[in-house]
């Protein structure tokens, strides 16, 4: 059985809709959905990427829609280990991606470590969001987020209680510079026209779109510096995310992570192909004192190498939402 959960787990990639949870919930014999939450676990936790300290974590996290959201671990050989992305800030993010309002708990497969337990503070609510921690054994409850971290800093200590926090609509009005951009190529990867990398159907444009769609929608409220990025594959998709701040600073997630998890949550670099970045763009603040592109610049020549990236300015044309 755990092995059919695996396969359909994949087949739908890394969301699951309400309706087949509820199935899920029949075939498996479970009462509610935060019970089927930890039924998940052991297939999310296969799904992880662990390349460098083989130790996969796997987090499952029902929606206030009823969508169950997938995150596991990702790590990066050749990169220093605070690129990595850990299972609960890919389950945000994963739920960002898909338009979810609001998580009401998680199944994880380990105890959250103090940089998620931080993360999860940008939410609405946070201190009330129920986590169930899978390798307390059977005897383990959901307890709430507050128990594991009962003195927060976060949104309340920096912001106005009706900012709009992680998973909430933003809207951070930009306006890209005419004429103001900086590209790179590697080998054979050349810009312009409607290619980008021998790939068509003006993918360099999408690309643009997409990020630039993706820092409209950051959670930078501490910085001032919203950004998003986009990549695409050999085959012309295109995936983005959009940068995703934590009032603590460093457990931010950087743009160019949130676009890797929107890339495996819609089921690239399965079966051990890796990262298939051909093109990349990257839109971010004129002279911004938050800026990812060399982090974009040294990720993409340790994952994709071939990859050619651009980088778009923008100037705000109000204070970011």
């Amino acid at each position: 059985m755990e092995e059919e959960t695996l396969r359909e787990t994949a087949e739908m990639g890394f969301v699951i809709e309400a309706e087949a949870a509820a199935a899920m919930m029949t075939e498996l014999g479970v009462a509610s959905a935060p019970e089927l939450l930890a039924t998940l676990v052991p297939a999310a936790q296969r799904l992880a990427r662990p390349t460098i300290s083989n130790f996969p974590v796997g987090a499952v996290g029902l929606g206030t829609s009823g969508r169950i959201y997938i995150g596991v671990n990702v790590e990066f050989p050749g990169l220093p280990l605070h690129h990595s992305i850990h299972a609960e800030q890919f389950l945000i993010t994963n739920a960002a991606v898909h338009g979810e309002a609001g998580i009401r708990c998680i199944a994880v497969s380990s105890a959250p470590c103090g940089h998620c337990r931080q993360f999860l503070q940008e939410l609405r609510g946070a201190a009330e969001i129920q986590i169930l921690v899978t390798s307390d054994g059977p005897g383990s409850a959901f307890r709430s987020l507050s128990s594991f971290l009962p003195r927060p800093f976060g949104p309340p200590d920096l912001l106005h209680k009706d900012h709009p926090l992680l998973l909430e609509p933003h809207y951070n009005k930009i306006a890209l510079l005419d004429g103001d951009e900086e590209a790179e190529a590697a080998a054979g990867g050349g810009g312009g026209g409607g290619t980008c990398n021998g790939i068509g159907g003006g993918v360099e444009a999408r690309l643009r779109v997409e990020a630039e769609g993706a820092a409209r929608a950051a959670h930078a409220p501490y910085s001032k510096c919203p950004a998003g990025f986009a990549v695409a594959d050999g085959r012309g998709r295109v995936y983005a995310g959009s940068y995703e701040e934590s009032a603590a600073y460093n457990p931010s997630l950087g743009p160019v992570q949130a676009a890797v998890v929107a890339y495996m949550a819609a089921g690239g670099g399965g079966a051990g192909k890796g990262f298939e970045f051909v093109a990349a763009a990257l839109v971010e603040a004129e002279g911004a004192v938050v800026s990812h592109e060399a982090t974009a610049r040294i990720f993409l020549a340790a994952v994709a190498p071939r990859a050619h990236l651009k980088v778009y300015r923008f100037r705000s044309s109000a204070d970011p939402a």
